[in-house]
């Protein structure tokens, strides 16, 4: 199994980065959390990485903590929980913030992630609740930690679009034209700056 990746970057756009080990470039697929973390193109990077093997696929995640991986593979564990879902789950919402919502009980929460239903976020609070503790051991997960603001949640959208090729006066302007009600998360504030330019 591939755990761990390092080397370049030679591309980055929403869902991956592509990155040149010796020559050999591995697409990742990545959570927005990662590639706001990641370096810039042309950096070099280690990703900590899961490789999934399939009849028709063989894909490849990346992430920058060690903490978001295991709680990749603790979803992807959950019945109804596919990769996909897992990567969209960590898009949308802070460690700390997932970890307060299964200890909470707070199924609202979790229902307005990309994805996920009711009964899925139900699911997710009470099966991830006794396998919580194994992740949520490090300072990140402290209850202590400040939660994603408003704020925040721009700045690393502002990111995410230089990322993909515009430039940051541009994407100031396109996230400041998103109304206050399409901010809960990362995601879901990037489809509406792109949504808007579009239209």
């Amino acid at each position: 199994m591939i755990s761990r990746l390092s080397g370049i970057i030679l591309e980055k756009d929403a869902a991956s980065i592509l990155i040149d080990v010796r020559g050999v470039g591995y697409e990742v697929h990545v959570s927005l959390n990662s590639l706001f973390d990641a370096p810039s193109v042309g950096d070099p990077v280690t990703l900590h990485t899961h490789f999934l093997v399939r009849e028709d696929a063989q894909q490849l995640f990346g992430f920058t903590k060690l903490q978001e991986r295991n709680l990749f593979r603790l979803l992807i564990k959950i019945n109804g929980v596919g990769p996909k879902m897992a990567i969209a789950v960590l898009s949308g919402v802070s460690y700390n913030e997932f970890v307060r919502c299964v200890n909470q009980g707070d199924v609202a929460g979790l229902v307005k992630l990309p994805g996920v239903g009711k009964k899925i976020a139900e699911r997710l609070v009470m099966e991830m609740r006794d396998k919580i503790g194994s992740i949520a051991s490090s300072n990140e997960f402290a209850p202590s930690a400040l939660e994603s603001t408003i704020s925040e949640i721009s700045r690393e959208a502002e990111s995410a679009l230089v990322a993909l090729g515009y430039k940051p006066q541009q994407a100031t302007k396109m996230i400041n034209r998103v109304s206050e009600g399409e901010r809960d998360n990362v995601e879901m504030l990037i489809k509406a700056a792109l949504r808007n330019t579009v239209s």
